[in-house]
């Protein structure tokens, strides 16, 4: 008989290191430059492989359980999405058909089983998806969810190989950059804060993740390859 594979639901600790660490993060960069709360951010990475999407899964998960705030997360990582997986919804329709002009944004939300937590999964797959983040849709799709949630987390891809990100942090109120302890070099690192300053992003820290010490049921190596694979 198969094993069923768990979920976050299953493994979510409120008193786990990682639940406290969540709390701090957001207490820090909801008024890191002293000005009004922020309520949107981009969670991304220098390069595959340093768990981005560990990093805003559960900062949406105790966003909305903790604070009480009515939350959204949005796989906007088009090549290699995980958050259907992460929090077992649907993985279509999503951010790609939304993108594409085939449904209202708010057509494509899939409920959780926490009741302040929702997920709008990546969609359907893709060939060469970064055209998709370009020009007025992407800006109205974002304008209008954050009309309708507290807090909307965004996942996407890394800085380094694809332009995604970069295009994206316009339409959020700051980014977070995940990099894996002892294993980003200072050089990628570098040039990944680089990248996203030089798009006058609003950079507003760095996670340093031991993925070791997180969720490692549903983390993969292989996760990313960033090829023009159209498996699914």
């Amino acid at each position: 008989m198969e094993e069923k594979k768990q979920t976050i639901y299953d493994v979510f600790d409120q008193e786990s290191p990682i639940a406290t660490e969540m709390r701090r993060l957001y207490s820090n960069i909801r008024h890191i430059d002293g000005r009004a709360a922020k309520r949107s951010f981009l969670v991304t990475s220098a390069n595959r492989g340093e768990g981005k999407s560990t990093v805003a899964s559960h900062l949406a998960l105790t966003v909305a359980r903790f604070r009480g705030k009515k939350s959204l997360i949005v796989d906007a990582d088009l090549r290699r999405p995980r958050l259907h997986e992460i929090f077992n919804v649907k993985k279509e329709p999503g951010l790609l058909e939304c993108l594409m002009g085939e449904i209202d944004p708010l057509e494509a939300v899939k409920d959780t089983p926490i009741e302040n937590l929702k997920v709008i999964p990546a969609g359907r797959r893709v060939k060469s998806p970064a055209h998709l983040f370009e020009g007025e849709v992407m800006s109205e799709i974002f304008e209008k969810i954050k009309f309708y949630y507290d807090i909307v987390i965004v996942d996407s891809a890394p800085i380094i190989p694809v332009s995604d990100p970069m295009l994206i942090s316009s339409v959020v109120d700051g980014v977070i950059i995940v990099l894996l302890a002892g294993m980003t070099p200072r050089n990628v690192a570098m040039r990944a804060k680089n990248i996203l300053l030089d798009a006058n992003a609003n950079l507003l820290g760095v996670v340093v993740n031991n993925l070791s010490e997180v969720l490692p049921y549903y983390y993969d190596y292989r996760y990313y390859g960033y090829t023009e694979d159209e498996k699914t």
